[in-house]
């Protein structure tokens, strides 16, 4: 069994694609997935599969979660190796920073710097981004919500033809506590 967090892109926000977390539990577990958890209720569930690989379980929960509750959502699934090294290849000093200036966007296929050729990083100071495997480190001293840097990363020229989707630094610490074996 391989242990895995599921990442459900934009749910439970601002009132749509409304995903009560015991129902997503509930869905998973009938689609033959052991030790289903959530976390939040901002999209985050763990479980372990004996059988796919990331790409066919995110298809195979995507397509459930809209077959069941009529909406479809982004769903990218990452291991535990794969969250536990984007953890520790943070480029910035994660503990002595605040979990809301620090976040990490999870990408569903690797990202090159060309993407973000057009940006200007000195236009953003002290926000700052690097970019790592599959994922884009953001460092944003004020928080997500004001940030000027997240907003013009976010823009659909950069993120054309991937999902992204993003959390905050305590989250991508306890999806690695949750996923680790024996957990």
């Amino acid at each position: 069994m391989t242990r895995y967090a599921a990442l459900l892109r934009g749910i439970n926000v601002g009132g749509r694609k409304k995903l009560p977390m015991a129902e997503l539990r509930a869905l998973m577990t009938g689609l033959g997935y052991e030790s289903v958890g959530t976390y939040l209720q901002s999209g985050q569930a763990v479980f372990a599969a004996a059988h796919g690989d990331t790409e066919s379980l995110a298809a195979e929960l995507t397509e459930a979660v809209e077959e069941r509750f009529g909406f479809s959502v982004d769903v990218l699934v990452r291991d535990h190796a794969y969250l536990r090294a984007i953890a520790e290849a943070c480029p910035f000093p994660a503990a002595e920073l605040e979990a809301r200036q620090l976040h990490v966007t999870y990408f569903s296929a690797p990202v090159t710097p060309e993407r973000f050729a057009g940006m200007d990083p000195a236009a953003h100071l002290p926000e700052e981004f690097r970019l790592g495997d599959r994922a884009l480190y953001l460092y944003a001293p004020d928080g997500l919500g004001r940030s000027k840097l997240a907003e013009a990363l976010s823009r659909p020229r950069i993120n054309k033809g991937l999902i992204a989707t993003t959390r905050n630094w305590n989250t991508v610490v306890k999806l690695v506590e949750l996923t680790a074996p024996g957990a």
